[in-house]
């Protein structure tokens, strides 16, 4: 439908939590869903990286979740209802700060629930580097940001950085 501006670090609307999706609202989401997808290839094709996009990235505030990779899915109403003890951690990026890097903690496995565009139940069970892209895009949901999960002041860097990083 359009590409739209993505909120950049300091917008105070990336720090709001957002509403749930109502089932009566299904219909009216196929606009927001094919504005994520095209804001998320446009981010892709400039920057070379983007796998996924929260709707709060481009100041819809609703829990809404798109994710390509290999094929599109649409997350409405996520729920992070299970993360491993086991935790890892990696030097975390995201559009709202394409030049930063920000070393966080995150689960190495967890388990998202949520409904598809026909409204039906859906369970994915995530590990290693999609369970980290899950965790920071519902992050956005609540207006948590990464710099907000920094494992120290230390543990932030320019992608220019990136290969002094461990």
């Amino acid at each position: 439908m359009a590409i739209r501006e993505i909120l950049l670090l300091g917008n105070p609307r990336l720090y709001e939590v957002s509403e749930r999706i109502q089932r009566e609202e299904l219909p009216m989401l196929g606009n927001s869903i094919r504005d994520l997808h095209d804001t998320l290839l446009d981010f892709r094709n400039r920057y070379g990286a983007g796998r996924a996009i929260a709707a709060p990235q481009i100041g819809l505030l609703k829990r809404l979740i798109y994710m390509n990779i290999k094929e599109p899915i649409v997350l409405i109403n996520p729920v992070l209802d299970q993360k491993s003890q086991e935790k890892m951690t990696v030097w975390d990026d995201c559009m709202c700060f394409p030049d930063l890097l920000i070393k966080v903690e995150r689960h190495r496995r967890c388990r998202i629930t949520y409904r598809d565009q026909e409204w039906t139940e859906q369970t994915l069970f995530l590990e290693g580097d999609l369970s980290e892209l899950l965790q920071h895009e519902y992050d956005h949901l609540d207006g948590i940001l990464a710099t907000s999960r920094a494992v120290d002041p230390q543990s932030f860097a320019l992608k220019s950085q990136k290969p002094f990083l461990k």
